[in-house]
């Protein structure tokens, strides 16, 4: 057993060099390249990805479900526990989320979901909120405005 990264040795045997095959008829391996006698398996490149020797392959085989919208607009979403981090009457908007690292970037908008604990009046400025979310914000105090 190696103690150290510099120490590491190869096991010897469990490396092999790389066969090139169809080197001539005097390799042992060469003309047909260990691939027989015509036939769809001596042939390059005729069977196509997933090909199971005409059996149904497994993609095909599998149920198909599920649906993924391709006009969806995903928002970035911050929790109110999240908002926390923030000082007593300060105001939220996308820039300040951006800046203390809870949203990476506003493309579509930030929505405000209710999980977590708020003790802090704050005012939250989003493009949409939960309605557990704003009943919390409004429990403390704070206030919410919906920016379009």
């Amino acid at each position: 057993m190696a103690d150290n990264l510099n120490s590491l040795v190869v096991t010897p045997g469990s490396k092999r060099e790389h066969f090139r095959k169809g080197q001539g008829l005097g390799s042992g391996n060469g003309k047909t390249a260990g691939k027989g006698q015509k036939g769809q398996g001596a042939h390059a490149h005729t069977k196509k990805r997933g090909f199971e020797g005409g059996q149904m392959p497994l993609g095909r085989r599998l149920p198909k479900y599920g649906f993924k919208n391709l006009a969806r607009i995903e928002k970035a979403v911050v929790n109110v526990g999240d908002l926390e981090s923030f000082k007593d009457g300060s105001i939220v908007d996308a820039k300040a989320l951006i800046e203390n690292g809870l949203v990476k970037s506003d493309i579509n908008g930030i929505k405000i979901l209710g999980s977590g604990k708020l003790t802090k009046k704050l005012t939250v400025k989003a493009n949409a909120f939960s309605a557990s979310a704003k009943k919390a914000i409004e429990a403390v105090g704070g206030t919410v405005e919906e920016v379009k």
